[in-house]
């Protein structure tokens, strides 16, 4: 992506041929999400919660909303379905902390090159100003992605070799290439950790997005059973995920490579539910520019996953039948596995 180097006080570069309104503009909504510090976010993380930090989860009574009230596929809890955008975003440690991904609905992790992590974030019911730091995607991705329908999908690039199976996948890819005004570079950190989106600039860029629709999730009470969890690690060859459960917070609050995750803008990560899903990680025939081999990820088929929700595991078993179709979750019995409503975390992990 060729940029302007504009003087401005944020150390911000926008993309050639932005206007200087829209400049502004992306530099005032910048300035509030990423040049906030890791001190400002683990504040907000230790502050009081507006709920009892006494009241246990396992008693929280699952209300089913109104009849007339709209409730997001994703996430269970009332609320819009909007564009679905995917982005996938950078997790090695010079890109953290994140902007804008507590705000997902269902954030995917992803195994890449050398034995490291990078994120997959769907969003629809909320539409945060900025999202990042933004990297590029890979072939998994495109399977993944088709159980959505048509999704937008933002990300930084991808190598040659891959650019024809991008285009003709059933989604809108969004690039700073051909979508350069909603991409931004800001804050002091290095490219390539430095690139963010705003979703309500590149949206506009794709009318073909669909809304969000069933993909499979249920949620509701948990099942009966379960075993007491506290914590529970999911290990990459080099990344680490610990889920951590928080009956102050009343979620899993997230650790990545033994530090807490957090945000710049809604301090400490953590979900309702986390999945661990066991599937097929093997070689595929790409390679990253230093030669190293980028893994596939299997997401069509059956195999065993992990439910962490409401302080508690449950075994359970994953189904996609094709690429076309949404993933369902299962209990032993063949139950529907429901999930306590909120953010998702599915965290695809080798079998």
């Amino acid at each position: 992506m060729r940029v302007c180097s504009l003087p401005n006080p944020l150390n911000v570069t926008v993309s050639c041929g932005v206007s200087a309104a829209l400049m502004s503009g992306l530099l005032a909504g910048t300035s509030g999400a990423i040049a906030r510090s890791e001190q400002a976010s683990a504040e907000k993380a230790r502050a009081p919660h507006p709920l009892s930090a006494t009241a246990s989860y396992a008693h929280v009574k699952y209300a089913p909303a109104p009849a007339d009230t709209p409730v997001s596929p994703f996430t269970g809890l009332p609320g819009r379905s909007g564009d679905v955008l995917a982005v996938k975003v950078d997790n090695v440690g010079p890109a953290r902390p994140h902007t804008g991904l507590q705000d997902a609905d269902i954030v995917y992790v992803e195994q890449v090159e050398a034995g490291q992590s990078r994120i997959l974030a769907v969003f629809s019911s909320k539409q945060p100003s900025v999202i990042g730091p933004v990297r590029s995607a890979r072939e998994s991705d495109l399977e993944l992605l088709r159980q959505f329908g048509r999704p937008a999908l933002a990300y930084s690039g991808s190598q040659s070799a891959l650019k024809p199976l991008i285009q003709a996948a059933p989604l809108s890819p969004l690039t700073p290439d051909n979508t350069p005004k909603g991409f931004i570079r800001g804050g002091s950190r290095q490219a390539p950790h430095n690139l963010y989106v705003h979703p309500a600039e590149i949206l506009a860029a794709a009318p073909q997005a669909d809304t969000a629709k069933d993909i499979g999730f249920r949620f509701g009470p948990a099942p009966t059973g379960g075993q007491p969890a506290s914590s529970h690690t999911v290990g990459y060859p080099a990344a680490r995920f610990t889920f951590t459960w928080s009956n102050t917070a009343r979620r899993w609050q997230i650790s990545m490579d033994g530090n807490p995750a957090q945000t710049t803008d809604h301090g400490r990560l953590g979900a309702s539910t986390v999945v661990i899903q066991y599937t097929s990680i093997r070689p595929s025939k790409f390679k990253d520019r230093w030669g190293n081999v980028s893994p596939y990820t299997q997401t069509i088929g059956t195999g065993h996953a992990l439910v962490l929700r409401d302080g508690k595991s449950y075994e359970a078993r994953w189904h996609r039948p094709n690429a076309e179709e949404g993933t369902t979750f299962s209990t032993p019995t063949g139950e529907p596995m429901k999930f306590a409503p909120g953010q998702v975390w599915v965290v695809l992990a080798n079998r």
